[in-house]
C-alpha cells in the first residue's frame, strides 16, 4: 500500500527553490569549479589505480567514470541526487533511481550495484514519505535487474534523494562523448519538454502522466540497441539540456552539430507551459552557456525549449537507431559548434 502526502500537508515540490536535474550546478560554473580544483592534475589515461587505466575521468565529460579492469572489461562509477521534481513520493523516487541508472547506460554498460542517497526533514515530513520514496527507487533497479542495498542518509531541510551506482561494460564498445564523427546522424530517444512541464507540476500541482513515465522510463533498451547497431558515441539529456550535452558531444569530439529544430519531439503541453512562462531557472542558464557557440535563426522560445533543462531524459547518440528520432547530424568543424535549423 501506498502511503501519499497526507491532505493539507506540504507538497515535496515546495520544500526546494528547485527540483530534478534543473538544480544542477550551472555549467560555465561548473566548468570554472572543477578547472579550479583539478586542472593541475595529469590527463586521466595517465593515471594508475591499482594497476588499471583510468579510461575515462574528468576531461571529456563523460556520464560516468571508467576504470580499465582485467580481461576486457571496464568498471563505471556514478552517482546522481536531487530534491523532488515531482510530488508524489513513489515517482519521485522511481524518476531519481532512473535518472542515476541512465549514466551507466548513457556509457554502454549494465549496472552491477546501487546505494540510496537520502537527504531528509525527519521532523517535518516523517518516516512514511520516505519509505515511498526509497520503494520508488526500489522498484526501478529491480527493473533494472540492479540489487540496490543499503546507502547513506542525513538529516536535512530540503529532501534530495539519489543513487551511486556501478556498472561494468566491455573496454572496447563503451559509449563516449567524444568520439561523434561528421556524417553521422544525431538521434534522441526521449522527447524534450520535462524541465517546463516539472516547473509548471511545481506552481501549479498539475499532474503530467505522460512526462512522470517518461522520467520514470529506463534508458537500458535504447543503449543495448546502440551497442548491436554499432553506436560508438553517446550521451545523456539532463540538467544541461539538448543543446548544453550536445554542445559538450561536439566540442569534445572536434565536429560540429547541426540541429532540425522541427524534427526535434516533445512532450504533450510542453510548448503550452512555455507560453505561460514556466522555465526553469536552469533552462536559461544553459541557453546563455551556449549562446556564444551557437548559430541559429530561430526565436527564442524554440531556444528555450531546446535548452531545457531535463530531468532523466533520454539518450543522445551519433548514429541511427531504428524508432529513435533522427534531430540532425554531425558536421565537420564549423565556427559555430551548434547549428540549429
Amino acid at each position: 500500500m501506498r502511503t501519499e502526502r497526507a491532505p493539507g500537508g506540504p507538497r515535496l515540490t515546495a520544500l526546494a527553490a528547485g527540483g530534478g536535474c534543473s538544480c544542477k550546478v550551472a555549467p560555465d560554473d561548473l566548468e570554472r569549479l572543477l578547472s579550479s580544483a583539478y586542472g593541475d592534475l595529469p590527463a586521466p589515461a595517465s593515471w594508475a589505480v591499482a594497476g588499471t587505466e583510468v579510461l575515462s575521468g574528468l576531461d571529456g565529460g563523460d556520464d560516468a567514470a571508467v576504470v580499465q579492469m582485467a580481461g576486457g572489461s571496464a568498471l563505471l562509477a556514478t552517482t546522481d541526487f536531487f530534491p523532488p521534481v515531482v510530488d508524489d513520493p513513489y515517482d519521485w523516487g522511481r524518476i531519481a533511481a532512473a535518472n542515476a541508472l541512465s549514466d551507466i547506460y548513457a556509457m554502454g554498460g549494465e549496472p552491477l550495484v546501487a546505494l540510496n542517497l537520502l537527504a531528509w526533514p525527519m521532523e517535518n515530513l516523517g518516516p512514511d514519505l520516505a519509505a515511498e520514496v526509497l520503494r520508488g527507487g526500489r522498484a526501478v533497479a529491480d527493473l533494472a535487474a540492479c540489487p540496490l542495498i543499503g546507502g547513506h542518509s542525513i538529516r536535512d531541510e530540503t529532501p534530495k534523494y539519489g543513487l551511486a551506482v556501478t556498472g561494468v561494460a566491455d573496454a572496447s564498445r563503451l559509449l563516449r562523448n567524444d568520439t561523434a564523427r561528421a556524417g553521422l546522424p544525431i538521434s534522441l530517444s526521449k522527447p524534450l519538454g520535462l524541465g517546463v512541464l516539472n516547473n509548471r507540476h511545481k506552481a501549479t500541482g498539475e499532474s503530467f502522466p505522460e512526462a512522470v513515465e517518461t522520467m520514470a522510463t529506463l534508458n537500458a533498451a535504447v543503449s543495448r540497441a546502440a551497442l548491436a547497431a554499432g553506436v560508438v558515441a553517446a550521451t545523456d539529456v539532463t540538467g544541461f539540456g539538448l543543446l548544453g550535452h550536445l554542445f559538450k558531444m561536439a566540442r569534445a569530439s572536434g565536429v560540429s552539430a547541426v540541429v532540425d529544430a522541427a524534427a526535434v519531439p516533445y512532450l504533450e503541453g510542453a510548448r503550452a507551459a512555455l507560453r505561460a512562462g514556466h522555465v526553469p531557472g536552469g533552462t536559461r542558464r544553459n541557453l546563455e552557456w551556449v549562446h556564444p557557440h551557437l548559430e541559429s535563426a530561430c526565436d527564442e522560445d524554440e531556444l528555450l525549449l531546446l535548452a531545457d533543462a531535463q530531468t532523466s531524459g533520454g539518450l543522445l547518440f551519433a548514429g541511427e537507431l531504428p524508432g529513435v528520432p533522427v534531430i540532425g547530424e554531425f558536421v565537420a568543424r564549423r565556427e559555430a559548434t551548434l547549428v540549429v535549423r
